[in-house]
């Protein structure tokens, strides 16, 4: 099953724009904004991501739908393993301890 897995923007990188970092339900990874250049998000804004790709914005309502859905479905864990996948191996942390763009 394909699955479209909804996260929202929590930083875009200074040096490539085209690389976000996004959090799904707590797990936060970096995806690929580059599908989305006519109408590029903003931290803060939903998206639809599919093997680490930013596919379209959507709004928080759709996200918690497709959450719904997805949980509905038993594609929760599937999910979230493909979230882990995109990885932030590159990415350096602050003093808090919270991960942040290089």
């Amino acid at each position: 099953m394909c699955l479209a897995i909804p996260g929202t923007i929590i930083e875009i990188d200074s040096q490539n724009p085209q690389q976000a970092v996004v959090d799904v339900v707590g797990v936060r990874r970096k995806v690929d904004l580059g599908l989305l250049q006519d109408d590029p998000p903003v931290p803060g804004d939903w998206v639809l991501i599919h093997v680490g790709f930013a596919m379209s914005k959507i709004s928080e309502a759709d996200a918690a739908d497709q959450m719904r859905t997805l949980t509905m479905l038993g594609e929760t864990e599937a999910a979230m393993q493909e979230v882990r996948g995109y990885g932030l191996d590159n990415q350096e942390q602050d003093q808090s301890g919270q991960r942040r763009m290089p």
